[in-house]
Protein backbone atom coordinates (compact mmCIF):
# COMPACT_ATOMS: atom_id res chain seq x y z
CA UNK A 1 0.00 0.00 0.00
CA UNK A 2 1.32 3.42 -1.15
CA UNK A 3 1.78 6.33 1.36
CA UNK A 4 0.18 9.88 0.84
CA UNK A 5 3.78 10.57 0.27
CA UNK A 6 4.47 8.38 -2.68
CA UNK A 7 1.40 9.31 -4.44
CA UNK A 8 2.19 12.98 -4.58
CA UNK A 9 5.91 12.07 -5.45
CA UNK A 10 4.24 10.02 -8.18
CA UNK A 11 1.99 13.29 -9.11
CA UNK A 12 5.13 15.34 -9.73
CA UNK A 13 5.43 13.53 -13.13
CA UNK A 14 2.06 15.02 -14.04
CA UNK A 15 2.62 18.11 -16.32
CA UNK A 16 0.11 21.02 -17.07
CA UNK A 17 0.43 21.32 -20.51
CA UNK A 18 0.30 25.21 -21.04
CA UNK A 19 1.85 26.21 -17.37
CA UNK A 20 4.59 23.52 -18.22
CA UNK A 21 4.87 22.47 -14.23
CA UNK A 22 3.64 19.84 -12.57
CA UNK A 23 0.43 19.78 -10.65
CA UNK A 24 2.16 19.19 -7.45
CA UNK A 25 4.13 22.64 -7.69
CA UNK A 26 0.97 24.16 -9.03
CA UNK A 27 -0.97 23.16 -6.21
CA UNK A 28 -4.00 21.74 -7.71
CA UNK A 29 -4.08 18.45 -5.99
CA UNK A 30 -6.51 19.03 -3.34
CA UNK A 31 -6.49 15.82 -1.94
CA UNK A 32 -5.49 12.44 -1.87
CA UNK A 33 -7.55 9.26 0.07
CA UNK A 34 -5.98 5.71 0.13
CA UNK A 35 -8.38 3.00 1.41
CA UNK A 36 -7.25 -0.39 3.04
CA UNK A 37 -8.31 -2.01 -0.35
CA UNK A 38 -5.88 -0.32 -2.73
CA UNK A 39 -8.27 2.51 -4.25
CA UNK A 40 -6.42 5.56 -4.29
CA UNK A 41 -8.90 9.18 -4.62
CA UNK A 42 -7.09 12.05 -5.74
CA UNK A 43 -8.58 15.35 -6.92
CA UNK A 44 -7.28 18.01 -8.76
CA UNK A 45 -8.06 21.77 -9.40
CA UNK A 46 -8.30 23.26 -12.35
CA UNK A 47 -7.88 26.60 -13.31
CA UNK A 48 -10.73 26.66 -15.30
CA UNK A 49 -14.20 25.02 -15.25
CA UNK A 50 -14.99 23.17 -18.40
CA UNK A 51 -11.17 22.92 -18.60
CA UNK A 52 -10.16 21.71 -21.90
CA UNK A 53 -7.48 19.61 -21.21
CA UNK A 54 -9.32 17.51 -17.95
CA UNK A 55 -9.30 14.19 -19.85
CA UNK A 56 -5.28 15.35 -19.81
CA UNK A 57 -5.47 15.16 -16.66
CA UNK A 58 -7.13 12.44 -16.07
CA UNK A 59 -5.09 10.17 -17.96
CA UNK A 60 -1.71 11.42 -16.26
CA UNK A 61 -2.82 10.61 -12.90
CA UNK A 62 -4.44 7.22 -13.93
CA UNK A 63 -0.56 6.39 -15.21
CA UNK A 64 1.24 7.77 -12.49
CA UNK A 65 -0.65 6.37 -9.46
CA UNK A 66 -2.21 3.62 -10.89
CA UNK A 67 1.74 2.68 -11.39
CA UNK A 68 2.46 2.37 -7.51
CA UNK A 69 2.80 -1.03 -5.49
CA UNK A 70 -0.53 -1.83 -4.07
CA UNK A 71 -2.75 0.31 -6.03
CA UNK A 72 -5.83 -1.46 -7.16
CA UNK A 73 -7.83 1.43 -9.00
CA UNK A 74 -7.40 5.29 -9.22
CA UNK A 75 -10.27 7.45 -8.94
CA UNK A 76 -10.38 10.84 -10.08
CA UNK A 77 -12.24 14.00 -9.51
CA UNK A 78 -12.10 17.78 -10.24
CA UNK A 79 -12.89 20.92 -8.92
CA UNK A 80 -12.21 24.38 -9.89
CA UNK A 81 -9.20 27.00 -8.45
CA UNK A 82 -11.32 30.08 -6.98
CA UNK A 83 -10.35 33.52 -7.88
CA UNK A 84 -8.10 34.23 -4.83
CA UNK A 85 -6.56 30.79 -5.25
CA UNK A 86 -5.79 31.47 -9.47
CA UNK A 87 -4.74 35.13 -8.41
CA UNK A 88 -2.07 33.36 -5.75
CA UNK A 89 -1.32 31.11 -8.34
CA UNK A 90 -0.44 33.89 -11.18
CA UNK A 91 1.67 35.50 -8.97
CA UNK A 92 3.73 32.58 -8.35
CA UNK A 93 4.42 32.17 -11.79
CA UNK A 94 4.72 35.89 -12.21
CA UNK A 95 2.01 36.02 -14.86
CA UNK A 96 -1.02 38.77 -14.77
CA UNK A 97 -3.37 35.76 -15.72
CA UNK A 98 -3.78 32.12 -15.75
CA UNK A 99 -3.92 30.95 -19.51
CA UNK A 100 -7.51 29.05 -20.23
CA UNK A 101 -6.74 26.37 -22.78
CA UNK A 102 -5.67 28.19 -25.90
CA UNK A 103 -2.96 26.16 -26.27
CA UNK A 104 -4.39 23.01 -24.49
CA UNK A 105 -5.33 21.35 -28.27
CA UNK A 106 -2.05 22.18 -29.89
CA UNK A 107 0.49 19.15 -30.30
CA UNK A 108 3.46 20.74 -31.75
CA UNK A 109 4.88 24.34 -31.73
CA UNK A 110 7.52 24.99 -34.33
CA UNK A 111 9.17 28.54 -34.02
CA UNK A 112 10.88 29.26 -37.67
CA UNK A 113 13.78 31.49 -37.31
CA UNK A 114 17.20 32.82 -38.67
CA UNK A 115 20.06 34.56 -37.93
CA UNK A 116 19.32 37.33 -40.41
CA UNK A 117 16.78 39.19 -42.36
CA UNK A 118 16.52 38.03 -46.38
CA UNK A 119 16.98 34.53 -46.02
CA UNK A 120 13.12 33.50 -47.22
CA UNK A 121 12.03 32.66 -43.36
CA UNK A 122 8.64 33.75 -43.81
CA UNK A 123 8.16 32.15 -47.04
CA UNK A 124 9.38 29.15 -45.77
CA UNK A 125 6.89 29.71 -42.93
CA UNK A 126 3.87 29.84 -44.97
CA UNK A 127 4.83 27.00 -47.42
CA UNK A 128 5.51 24.70 -44.53
CA UNK A 129 2.16 25.18 -43.04
CA UNK A 130 0.82 24.61 -46.38
CA UNK A 131 2.30 21.40 -46.96
CA UNK A 132 1.45 20.07 -43.38
CA UNK A 133 -2.01 21.11 -44.37
CA UNK A 134 -1.95 19.41 -47.66
CA UNK A 135 -0.59 16.45 -45.88
CA UNK A 136 -3.85 16.29 -43.68
CA UNK A 137 -2.05 17.66 -40.38
CA UNK A 138 -4.43 21.14 -38.90
CA UNK A 139 -2.11 23.66 -39.10
CA UNK A 140 -2.02 27.47 -37.84
CA UNK A 141 0.53 30.00 -38.27
CA UNK A 142 1.44 32.74 -35.38
CA UNK A 143 2.87 35.55 -37.23
CA UNK A 144 5.29 36.46 -34.69
CA UNK A 145 7.71 39.07 -36.75
CA UNK A 146 5.62 41.97 -35.13
CA UNK A 147 7.93 44.24 -37.37
CA UNK A 148 8.10 42.60 -40.70
CA UNK A 149 4.70 40.99 -40.64
CA UNK A 150 4.11 39.49 -44.07
CA UNK A 151 2.08 36.48 -43.50
CA UNK A 152 -1.58 37.98 -44.15
CA UNK A 153 -0.11 39.13 -47.63
CA UNK A 154 1.54 35.68 -48.37
CA UNK A 155 -1.52 34.08 -47.26
CA UNK A 156 -4.16 36.12 -49.13
CA UNK A 157 -5.94 37.93 -46.39
CA UNK A 158 -7.35 41.37 -46.24
CA UNK A 159 -7.87 44.04 -44.14
CA UNK A 160 -10.51 41.67 -42.45
CA UNK A 161 -10.30 41.99 -38.72
CA UNK A 162 -10.17 38.85 -36.27
CA UNK A 163 -13.27 38.35 -34.65
CA UNK A 164 -14.02 38.01 -30.74
CA UNK A 165 -16.29 35.43 -29.60
CA UNK A 166 -18.83 34.48 -26.74
CA UNK A 167 -15.22 33.99 -24.49
CA UNK A 168 -13.71 36.74 -25.14
CA UNK A 169 -10.87 34.90 -27.52
CA UNK A 170 -9.54 36.34 -30.86
CA UNK A 171 -10.57 33.72 -33.49
CA UNK A 172 -7.84 33.74 -35.91
CA UNK A 173 -8.63 34.25 -39.74
CA UNK A 174 -8.63 31.21 -41.83
CA UNK A 175 -6.59 30.83 -45.12
CA UNK A 176 -6.22 28.27 -47.85
CA UNK A 177 -7.62 24.60 -46.56
CA UNK A 178 -8.12 26.08 -43.03
CA UNK A 179 -5.03 27.32 -42.11
CA UNK A 180 -5.27 29.61 -39.27
CA UNK A 181 -3.62 32.73 -39.29
CA UNK A 182 -2.98 35.39 -36.45
CA UNK A 183 -0.51 38.32 -36.78
CA UNK A 184 -0.50 41.81 -35.65
CA UNK A 185 -1.25 43.04 -39.19
CA UNK A 186 -4.70 42.18 -38.22
CA UNK A 187 -4.99 45.17 -36.22
CA UNK A 188 -2.74 48.23 -37.44
CA UNK A 189 -3.25 50.09 -40.71
CA UNK A 190 -2.03 48.23 -43.77
CA UNK A 191 1.88 48.24 -44.22
CA UNK A 192 1.57 50.87 -40.74
CA UNK A 193 5.14 50.30 -38.86
CA UNK A 194 5.24 48.97 -35.69
CA UNK A 195 7.09 51.01 -33.17
CA UNK A 196 7.32 49.09 -29.67
CA UNK A 197 9.65 48.23 -26.58
CA UNK A 198 10.08 44.87 -25.72
CA UNK A 199 7.55 45.27 -22.49
CA UNK A 200 4.99 45.98 -25.24
CA UNK A 201 6.04 43.00 -27.63
CA UNK A 202 6.27 40.56 -24.80
CA UNK A 203 2.00 41.25 -23.45
CA UNK A 204 1.18 41.43 -27.47
CA UNK A 205 2.36 38.08 -27.56
CA UNK A 206 1.75 36.78 -24.58
CA UNK A 207 -1.94 37.74 -25.73
CA UNK A 208 -1.61 35.72 -29.35
CA UNK A 209 -0.98 32.70 -27.41
CA UNK A 210 -3.10 32.89 -25.23
CA UNK A 211 -6.30 35.13 -25.90
CA UNK A 212 -6.40 33.16 -29.45
CA UNK A 213 -9.18 30.53 -30.22
CA UNK A 214 -6.42 27.82 -31.67
CA UNK A 215 -8.56 25.22 -31.24
CA UNK A 216 -7.30 22.05 -31.92
CA UNK A 217 -4.06 21.92 -33.73
CA UNK A 218 -1.50 19.50 -35.06
CA UNK A 219 1.40 22.08 -35.35
CA UNK A 220 1.51 25.93 -34.64
CA UNK A 221 4.27 27.35 -36.58
CA UNK A 222 5.51 30.95 -35.44
CA UNK A 223 7.33 32.77 -37.65
CA UNK A 224 10.11 34.46 -35.98
CA UNK A 225 11.87 37.67 -35.96
CA UNK A 226 15.45 37.57 -37.73
CA UNK A 227 17.91 37.46 -34.46
CA UNK A 228 17.92 36.50 -31.05
CA UNK A 229 15.97 39.94 -29.04
CA UNK A 230 13.34 39.85 -27.44
CA UNK A 231 10.64 38.68 -29.26
CA UNK A 232 12.50 35.14 -29.40
CA UNK A 233 13.20 35.16 -25.59
CA UNK A 234 9.37 35.97 -24.92
CA UNK A 235 8.54 32.56 -26.97
CA UNK A 236 11.17 30.61 -25.15
CA UNK A 237 9.96 31.48 -21.89
CA UNK A 238 6.23 31.34 -22.91
CA UNK A 239 6.48 27.81 -25.01
CA UNK A 240 9.52 25.94 -23.06
CA UNK A 241 8.84 22.97 -24.98
CA UNK A 242 8.43 24.44 -28.53
CA UNK A 243 10.59 23.02 -31.66
CA UNK A 244 13.31 25.65 -33.51
CA UNK A 245 13.82 25.31 -37.66
CA UNK A 246 16.57 27.67 -38.35
CA UNK A 247 16.19 28.69 -42.14
CA UNK A 248 19.66 29.82 -43.65
CA UNK A 249 21.02 30.27 -47.01
CA UNK A 250 23.75 28.17 -48.41
CA UNK A 251 26.91 30.91 -48.17
CA UNK A 252 29.06 30.64 -44.95
CA UNK A 253 28.07 34.07 -44.18
CA UNK A 254 24.98 33.47 -43.62
CA UNK A 255 25.53 29.86 -42.26
CA UNK A 256 27.70 31.61 -39.14
CA UNK A 257 24.79 34.16 -38.60
CA UNK A 258 22.77 31.39 -38.21
CA UNK A 259 24.64 29.93 -36.16
CA UNK A 260 24.25 32.74 -33.31
CA UNK A 261 20.14 31.59 -33.84
CA UNK A 262 21.11 27.87 -32.43
CA UNK A 263 23.16 28.95 -29.72
CA UNK A 264 20.11 31.19 -29.03
CA UNK A 265 17.84 28.35 -29.02
CA UNK A 266 20.36 26.03 -26.82
CA UNK A 267 20.84 28.35 -23.96
CA UNK A 268 17.17 28.54 -24.06
CA UNK A 269 16.45 25.10 -23.80
CA UNK A 270 14.82 25.29 -26.98
CA UNK A 271 15.14 21.73 -29.34
CA UNK A 272 16.45 22.39 -32.61
CA UNK A 273 14.46 20.24 -34.86
CA UNK A 274 16.63 21.18 -38.06
CA UNK A 275 17.45 23.38 -40.95
CA UNK A 276 15.96 24.11 -43.98
CA UNK A 277 18.05 25.72 -46.54
CA UNK A 278 17.12 28.54 -48.61
CA UNK A 279 17.74 29.99 -52.07
CA UNK A 280 20.03 26.58 -52.50
CA UNK A 281 20.50 27.35 -56.76
CA UNK A 282 19.25 28.64 -59.71
CA UNK A 283 17.57 26.58 -62.71
CA UNK A 284 17.82 28.03 -65.61
CA UNK A 285 15.24 27.12 -68.47
CA UNK A 286 17.87 25.37 -70.41
CA UNK A 287 18.72 22.88 -67.36
CA UNK A 288 21.58 24.32 -66.09
CA UNK A 289 21.91 25.09 -62.39
CA UNK A 290 23.51 28.34 -60.71
CA UNK A 291 24.60 27.76 -57.03
CA UNK A 292 24.21 32.17 -56.46
CA UNK A 293 24.55 31.73 -52.93
CA UNK A 294 27.16 29.06 -52.71
CA UNK A 295 26.33 25.69 -51.96
CA UNK A 296 26.72 23.61 -48.86
CA UNK A 297 26.17 25.96 -45.96
CA UNK A 298 22.56 24.64 -44.78
CA UNK A 299 24.60 21.30 -44.49
CA UNK A 300 27.50 22.39 -42.43
CA UNK A 301 24.99 23.88 -40.15
CA UNK A 302 22.76 20.87 -39.49
CA UNK A 303 25.91 18.48 -39.18
CA UNK A 304 27.47 21.41 -36.89
CA UNK A 305 24.32 21.20 -34.76
CA UNK A 306 23.97 17.54 -34.75
CA UNK A 307 20.37 17.70 -36.48
CA UNK A 308 18.45 17.32 -39.47
CA UNK A 309 18.79 19.30 -43.27
CA UNK A 310 15.06 19.26 -43.44
CA UNK A 311 14.84 20.97 -46.96
CA UNK A 312 17.01 22.30 -49.90
CA UNK A 313 14.59 24.72 -51.29
CA UNK A 314 15.96 26.26 -54.77
CA UNK A 315 15.12 29.91 -56.33
CA UNK A 316 12.73 29.47 -58.38
CA UNK A 317 10.27 32.09 -59.71
CA UNK A 318 7.27 30.68 -59.17
CA UNK A 319 8.08 30.79 -55.51
CA UNK A 320 8.03 34.75 -55.38
CA UNK A 321 5.19 35.12 -57.71
CA UNK A 322 3.05 33.28 -55.56
CA UNK A 323 3.97 34.76 -52.21
CA UNK A 324 3.67 38.15 -53.18
CA UNK A 325 -0.40 36.72 -54.48
CA UNK A 326 -1.00 35.41 -51.53
CA UNK A 327 -1.25 31.68 -52.48
CA UNK A 328 1.60 29.27 -51.19
CA UNK A 329 3.24 27.28 -53.94
CA UNK A 330 2.92 23.77 -52.81
CA UNK A 331 -0.82 24.81 -53.67
CA UNK A 332 -0.24 26.51 -56.47
CA UNK A 333 2.31 24.55 -58.12
CA UNK A 334 3.11 21.47 -56.07
CA UNK A 335 5.45 20.18 -58.67
CA UNK A 336 7.59 22.88 -58.66
CA UNK A 337 11.31 22.10 -57.11
CA UNK A 338 10.82 24.75 -54.72
CA UNK A 339 7.40 23.12 -53.30
CA UNK A 340 8.54 19.69 -53.51
CA UNK A 341 11.86 20.56 -51.26
CA UNK A 342 9.06 22.30 -48.82
CA UNK A 343 6.82 19.11 -48.68
CA UNK A 344 10.16 17.18 -47.96
CA UNK A 345 10.83 19.69 -45.04
CA UNK A 346 7.15 19.22 -43.77
CA UNK A 347 7.48 15.40 -44.18
CA UNK A 348 10.25 15.81 -41.82
CA UNK A 349 8.83 17.87 -39.52
CA UNK A 350 5.67 15.12 -38.93
CA UNK A 351 8.47 12.47 -38.72
CA UNK A 352 10.12 14.19 -35.94
CA UNK A 353 7.36 15.58 -33.93
CA UNK A 354 4.75 13.49 -31.86
CA UNK A 355 1.55 13.86 -33.06
CA UNK A 356 -0.27 13.43 -29.45
CA UNK A 357 0.35 16.01 -26.70
CA UNK A 358 2.26 14.27 -24.02
CA UNK A 359 0.70 13.29 -20.91
CA UNK A 360 3.50 13.14 -18.51
CA UNK A 361 6.86 14.34 -19.19
CA UNK A 362 9.66 16.32 -17.22
CA UNK A 363 9.32 19.78 -15.55
CA UNK A 364 10.31 22.28 -18.09
CA UNK A 365 11.62 26.08 -17.28
CA UNK A 366 9.90 28.82 -15.36
CA UNK A 367 7.20 30.10 -17.39
CA UNK A 368 7.73 34.13 -18.48
CA UNK A 369 7.73 37.00 -16.32
CA UNK A 370 4.82 39.05 -15.59
CA UNK A 371 4.01 41.35 -18.53
CA UNK A 372 3.84 44.59 -19.11
CA UNK A 373 2.29 47.31 -21.62
CA UNK A 374 -0.64 47.80 -24.02
CA UNK A 375 -3.23 45.09 -24.65
CA UNK A 376 -4.86 44.37 -28.17
CA UNK A 377 -7.94 45.70 -29.08
CA UNK A 378 -10.44 42.84 -28.44
CA UNK A 379 -13.86 44.06 -29.86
Amino acid sequence: MPTREQVIEALRAVIDPELRRDIVELEMVRSVDIHENGVVDVMVSLTTPGCPIRSHFQTGVAQAVGGLEGVSAVNISFDVLNDNEKAALGRKLGRGSLPEGALAQVSNVICVGSGKGGVGKSSVTANLAAALAASGKSVGVLDADVWGYSQPRMMGLGAERPRVNAERKLVPLTAHDGIKVMSIGFFVEQDAAIVWRGPMLHKALQQFLEDVEWGELDYLLIDLPPGTGDVSMTLAQLLPQAKFVIVTTPQPVAQKVARRSAEMATKLKLEIAGVVENMSGFVAPDGERYPIFGEGGGQLLADELEVPLLAKVPLTMALREQSDRGVPLVFSDPDDPAAQALYQGARGLIALSPVELPVMQEPAPAAAPKPVGMSLPMA
